[in-house]
This record gives structure tokens, C-alpha cells and sequence, in this order.
């Protein structure tokens, strides 16, 4: 059986220490878009036995309506590494509901934790 466990809470706070640590002071907010009152979908595991973590989190660019989602894994000593999925990116609308862009971020979601699972628990058959 698997150590990895699903981890259904907030951000796990080490995944904000870890990216400042490696890409500076404030820039790690984008990891979790529900501080800005803005409810995205997010998935999380934790390896019981090692203490290292995978997140898929969705990802702000500059453009506002440009997004994308990132798998970031943490080692279980320091650091952080994002993992490549591919391209995840999707519109987002500027007001209202848009079922075809609220497709394509689901999509792009699925995609993102698609890999990551594939990442811990090997190809899914």
C-alpha cells in the first residue's frame, strides 16, 4: 500500500516557505488564489512515512485571464521542483459564467492531477 495520502486542508505552509525560499519574499500568494477570495480547485498529497508533498495549485500570470495550473513537489529535505505536465493553460472569464471556459479549466485541471498522480503512484492503467 501506498504512503501517499491524500491531503484535503489548506496549502500545506511549506509549499509557501519553500518557493519564497527559492524565488523571493511575496512571491508565493499566486499558490493559493482562495487568500485572495478567489476559490480554485487544488489538489494535495502528503508522503506519510518521508514527509515530502505534491500540489497542484493553480498558477496567475500577468494577464489576468491567462492561467494555468503547476505541480510543485516537495522533496521531503528543502527545496521544491515543478513537475511539467504540459501545457495546462486556460481562459479565464472576466465576469459571469462561461460554461466553455469553466470546461476548459477543468480540463486543464484533471490534466495537472493526472500527472501528478501518475508522478507518486506509477502509470494508472
Amino acid at each position: 500500500m501506498s504512503s501517499w495520502r491524500p491531503y484535503n486542508h489548506s496549502l500545506l505552509p511549506a509549499f509557501y516557505e519553500r518557493f519564497e525560499e527559492r524565488w523571493g519574499k511575496d512571491t508565493a500568494p499566486f499558490l493559493d488564489p482562495e487568500v485572495l477570495e478567489q476559490p480554485m480547485p487544488r489538489s494535495q498529497w502528503i508522503n506519510v512515512d518521508t514527509g515530502a508533498a505534491v500540489a497542484v495549485v493553480p498558477m496567475w500570470a500577468d494577464d489576468s485571464e491567462q492561467r494555468s495550473f503547476g505541480v510543485f513537489y516537495l522533496p521531503p529535505h528543502g527545496d521544491i521542483w515543478i513537475m511539467h505536465p504540459g501545457p495546462t493553460q486556460y481562459v479565464e472569464p472576466k465576469s459571469g459564467i462561461d460554461r466553455e471556459r469553466v470546461t476548459l479549466r477543468n480540463q486543464a485541471f484533471t490534466k495537472a492531477v493526472r500527472h501528478a498522480e501518475e508522478m507518486i503512484f506509477g502509470p494508472q492503467r
